[in-house]
C-alpha cells in the first residue's frame, strides 16, 4: 500500500485523523464538567479495573512475559492511581498572589491542554498509561493512546473497560480513545498539531526522535526514557536489606524496567562477601513459567531482547569483565537467559554505560564516597539510584542536601549539588518499585518527564496569569507614569 506521511498508509492516515478529530469532540464535553465530577468517573475507571483485576493481570502476564504477581500488581497499580487522582480531583488549581497595585488580584488559573497522546512501552502496558491517564482526564484532557505492537490486547482489553464506565455514564467513549500500530503510528502523532501534548515512554534513541519531532512545531512533550541505575553499598550497610533488595531489582521483570538495578557497587571491603551471597541467591531464583505462583522470573519479551542479552555478555568478557553466574540462554521454550553478574570490570567501562534491558548486573568496586557519588552520575541516564548505609550523614549529601552546621536541631538545610543526579533517590531500599504518591521520572537522557504523584498534574495543563482590576483606577506595574 502507498506511504503518504510519515512512512503511513493511506488507510492508517485516514483512521488516524478520525480517531483525532472524535478524541478532540470528546474533549469539548469532558472539559465542561468540573474537575470532582471528572474525578467521580475517574474513580468508577479504578473500581472497574479492581474487579477484572486478575484477568488483567493474567493478560499482561500472557503477552509481556512477566510473572503473574507483577501482571496484577501492575493493574493495581493503576487503580492506585485512580484513587490518587479522585482526592487531587478537589485539590489542583493555583493561587491568589499578592498584586502590588492596589484594586487588583493576581490569580494564577490552570486550565487543561486538549488531547493528550500517550505511547507507552512493552514492559509496562497497563502502568505507564494508567499513570497518564487517570491524572490526565481529572485535570480535564482527552487521552489517545497508542500501545505498544506487541501488547495490543493489553491495550485493547483496558480501553474497552474504559469506554463502558464513560458510556455507562452517557459520555463519549473518545474521551480514551486508542489506537493499535507500529513506529509509523507514533511518528504521525509526534508531528500532528492536534496532539496537544505527547507523553513517550520508551528508549532513549527513540525518545529524541520524538522530542525533535515535538519541538519543531513548538508541542510539549513529556519523556520517560532509559535508565542505567546504580546500587551503591557501604561497609555499614545492613546485608539482610542489600542481598533481597539487589536481587529484586536486577532481577525482576528478567531485568526489562527501566528502574531495573545494572549497576552495583560495592565497598571493596565487603565485595567478596557481597558477591558470595547474591551468587547463591541467584541459584535460588525459581526460573518457569510466568503463570505458575512459584515462578519469580520468566522470559524476556523478544528474541531481539536475547541477542542483546548475549551481546552485552560478549562484550563484557571482551572488556575485561567476568561472569559469576549465568551469561547463557536457557534450554527450553520461549526467551528465557539466565539471570547474570558479571564482576571485575572498571567503572567507565563502555558496556557499563550501555543499557542493555535484560538481567545483566554489574558489580564494581569503591573505596571512597566521593568517587563513587562521581561514578553513579557518570552515565547519561538519570533515572533511578540508591544507597545502602546508617551513616545519616551520607544519606543527606547522597540526597543532594546537607544539615547547617551553624543551625541548631539541624533545622535548617542547604543544596549540595554532589550527591545522586537521579529523578529517584533512595535510602535502603532498591532501585525499582517506586511509589505513585511521587513523581517518577529522571533527568539527562532519562527525558525530564515526571509522571504519576506529587505536582505531575501540572504538566497536563497550561498554567495563565491572570491580573484583574476591581477599581475604577488604573496604576501600572513598577510605578510606571504613561500621562
Amino acid at each position: 500500500m502507498q506511504k503518504l506521511f510519515c512512512g503511513i498508509s493511506f488507510g492508517d492516515l485516514i483512521f488516524l485523523t478520525l480517531m483525532l478529530k472524535k478524541a478532540k469532540e470528546a474533549w469539548k464535553v469532558w472539559a465542561d464538567i468540573p474537575a470532582p465530577k471528572r474525578g467521580e468517573i475517574v474513580r468508577q475507571i479504578g473500581d472497574a479495573l479492581r474487579q477484572k483485576i486478575k484477568v488483567l493481570g493474567s493478560l499482561v502476564s500472557l503477552e509481556m512475559g512477566k510473572i503473574f504477581v507483577e501482571g496484577v500488581g501492575e493493574v493495581q497499580e493503576y487503580v492506585d492511581v485512580c484513587d490518587y487522582a479522585v482526592g487531587l480531583s478537589r485539590m489542583i488549581g493555583g493561587p491568589i498572589l499578592p498584586s502590588e497595585r492596589p484594586g487588583h488580584a493576581l490569580i494564577e488559573q490552570w486550565n487543561p491542554v486538549g488531547l493528550v497522546g500517550v505511547i507507552t512501552a512493552f514492559n509496562f502496558p497497563v502502568a505507564v498509561y494508567g499513570w497518564n491517564s487517570a491524572i490526565a482526564m481529572i485535570c480535564g484532557n482527552a487521552c489517545l493512546w497508542k500501545g505498544a505492537p506487541t501488547t495490543s490486547l493489553v491495550s485493547v482489553a483496558v480501553t474497552k473497560i474504559i469506554a463502558k464506565v464513560l458510556e455507562d455514564n452517557k459520555l463519549p467513549g473518545a474521551i480514551c480513545s486508542l489506537v493499535c500500530g507500529g513506529a509509523d503510528i507514533g511518528t504521525a502523532m509526534a508531528r500532528d498539531e492536534r496532539m496537544d501534548l505527547l507523553s513517550f515512554t520508551g528508549s532513549t534513541k527513540v525518545g529524541k526522535q520524538v522530542a525533535l519531532m515535538v519541538q519543531e512545531r513548538f508541542g510539549r512533550s513529556l519523556l520517560e526514557l532509559g535508565g542505567n541505575n546504580a546500587i551503591i553499598v557501604f561497609e555499614d550497610a545492613d546485608l539482610n536489606l542489600v542481598i533481597p533488595s539487589a536481587l529484586f531489582a536486577a532481577v525482576g521483570t528478567a531485568g526489562q524496567r527501566c528502574t531495573t538495578a545494572r549497576r552495583l557497587f560495592l565497598h571493596e571491603s565487603i565485595h567478596d562477601e557481597v558477591v558470595a551471597k547474591l551468587a547463591k541467591a541467584y541459584a535460588q531464583v525459581r526460573i518457569g513459567d510466568p503463570w505458575d505462583s512459584d515462578t519469580l522470573y520468566g522470559p524476556l519479551h523478544t528474541k531481539e531482547a536475547v541477542k542483546m542479552f548475549l551481546d552485552a555478555v560478549e562484550q563484557a568478557k571482551q572488556q575485561g569483565g567476568s561472569v559469576v553466574c549465568g551469561g547463557k540462554v536457557i534450554n527450553r521454550p520461549g526467551n528465557y537467559v539466565e539471570p547474570t553478574i558479571v564482576t571485575g570490570l572498571p567503572h567507565d567501562a563502555p558496556i557499563v554505560h550501555t543499557e542493555t534491558f535484560a538481567p545483566i548486573l554489574y558489580v564494581l568496586k569503591f573505596k571512597e564516597e566521593e568517587e563513587v557519588f562521581a561514578w553513579n552520575n557518570e552515565v547519561k541516564q538519570g533515572l533511578s539510584s540508591s544507597i545502602f548505609t546508617k551513616d545519616l550523614g551520607r544519606i543527606f549529601r547522597w540526597e543532594g542536601t546537607f544539615p547547617d552546621p551553624k543551625e541548631e536541631l539541624y533545622l535548617i538545610f542547604v543544596c549540595r549539588p554532589k550527591g545522586s543526579d537521579c529523578g529517584i533517590v533512595n535510602v535502603n531500599i532498591p532501585t525499582s518499585g517506586a511509589e505513585i504518591g511521587g513523581a517518577f521520572g529522571g533527568e539527562k537522557h532519562t527525558g525530564g518527564g515526571r509522571e504519576s504523584g506529587s505536582d505531575s498534574w501540572k504538566l497536563y495543563m497550561r498554567r495563565s496569569t491572570c491580573t484583574i482590576n476591581y477599581s475604577k483606577d488604573l496604576p501600572l506595574a513598577q510605578g510606571i507614569k504613561f500621562q
